[in-house]
């Protein structure tokens, strides 16, 4: 049998792809100390991973999202190191170390893929998230009559507003001009589903402002394959921006016809007549809210170009409607009003929600296509399968 070694840090991806990797029937040795310990160093990290390399000879290592110290390590012993991205940004990926030729980096997002694939195209690929399927239908199964009456919804959105994870508003002195600039491309995006132009957008004029205003607590990456200014403008701080003000409005137009439940710890105050609930818990809760909701609401974060969100997948796999933004690799993926639902305007969304809302034997339908589709096409398993399938062909 083949070894793996994994190196976890705690992504809730994690846990489902070393269940994939058993059910392949791989030997698979896990590195955890990065889980309890978040002040690991570098050197604490390639540490650990020699010991396990040294130990195991595995056939390769795996993780989720970039660490250049490993990827030098896993190059230095001649050991595949496979990655899968599950954010939009990831800093790490503006590493010239992306190009060593024993990285393997999948990346969720399209988009994501094509900007790093330019200065890597034979270490870099596009490869989707997926859903637990199998771990959600143990949860289901569980739901009893006081979940329906804790959980059971017309509208649900299980997330943040972003207000605690918006660093463009703790910038006190930008210019007036980029204040302005910043005003007009959020305004823009607003109007806009399915592309996303801010990189694009940002001038050496904006770079300039923004790194001053935030001094030292302007992100940067080491070891640049290229600039990462502009993107860090885009999608760390206006990207940020963006979905604070996109998830209040949202929630607040679809409050003014219809029940609209949060489950959050964010800050709400900025909301109205939206029922407002605690946080719930991610393994145990969070399932049962997706399968007993009438309609599940996703807003994909603007910096995730043009890919799914885990949630997407979640949402699907618990068996539950999805009503979500709309992304351009759905139509690779899924059919639009037969496994799930998309909009493109917030008058799109209020009509297509007082429709399914109204035909609940279509909304039932259509939650059971997507639960379908992605129990037979998106698990990850599946993903692993491709994954590997794609290295060793």
């Amino acid at each position: 049998m083949m070894n793996v070694v994994f190196y976890r840090y705690g992504s809730i991806y994690e846990p489902d792809m070393l269940d994939a990797f058993k059910k392949a029937g791989l030997n698979v040795y896990e590195v955890t100390h990065e889980i309890s310990d978040k002040s690991v160093t570098n050197s604490d990290r390639v540490r650990d991973l020699e010991d396990n390399i040294n130990r195991y000879d595995p056939m390769f290592v795996y993780g989720i999202n970039y660490y250049p110290a490993l990827a030098k390590l896993c190059n230095i012993h001649g050991v595949l190191y496979i990655t899968q991205t599950v954010d939009s940004p990831v800093l790490t990926l503006f590493s010239d170390t992306i190009r060593l030729n024993t990285n393997r980096i999948f990346m969720f997002d399209r988009e994501q893929y094509y900007y790093f694939s330019r200065f890597s195209p034979d270490t870099v690929f596009h490869l989707p998230l997926a859903s637990a399927v199998g771990r959600f239908d143990k949860v289901i199964s569980t739901i009893n009559d006081d979940d329906r009456r804790k959980f059971g919804c017309d509208i649900s959105f299980v997330g943040s507003t972003y207000r605690e994870k918006d660093p463009y508003a703790d910038i006190s002195n930008l210019s007036d001009y980029t204040k302005g600039y910043v005003d007009a491309l959020v305004d823009s995006c607003l109007k806009i589903y399915g592309y996303y132009p801010v990189r694009d957008a940002i001038t050496e004029r904006i770079i300039s402002d923004f790194k001053q205003a935030a001094g030292q607590d302007f992100p940067t990456a080491d070891e640049i394959v290229t600039s990462s200014d502009a993107y860090v403008i885009s999608h760390e701080y206006i990207g940020s921006h963006i979905a604070v003000i996109e998830r209040e409005r949202t929630l607040n137009t679809l409050a003014r016809h219809f029940n609209v439940e949060l489950f959050t710890r964010s800050d709400t105050s900025s909301l109205k007549n939206v029922h407002i609930h605690e946080g719930v818990r991610t393994l145990d809760e969070m399932p049962k809210i997706f399968n007993l909701s009438k309609i599940n609401l996703n807003m994909t974060m603007r910096p995730i170009e043009s890919g799914l969100p885990l949630r997407c997948f979640d949402i699907l796999g618990c068996g539950g409607f999805l009503m979500t933004n709309y992304q351009p690799e759905i139509d690779d993926m899924f059919d639009i009003g037969e496994d799930l639902e998309a909009y493109s305007s917030l008058e799109e969304l209020t009509d297509k929600c007082a429709y399914y809302l109204e035909h609940e034997d279509e909304r039932m339908r259509i939650a059971r296509n997507g639960y379908e589709k992605v129990s037979s096409k998106y698990t990850h398993y599946h993903r692993m399968s491709e994954m590997l399938s794609s290295i060793l062909s």
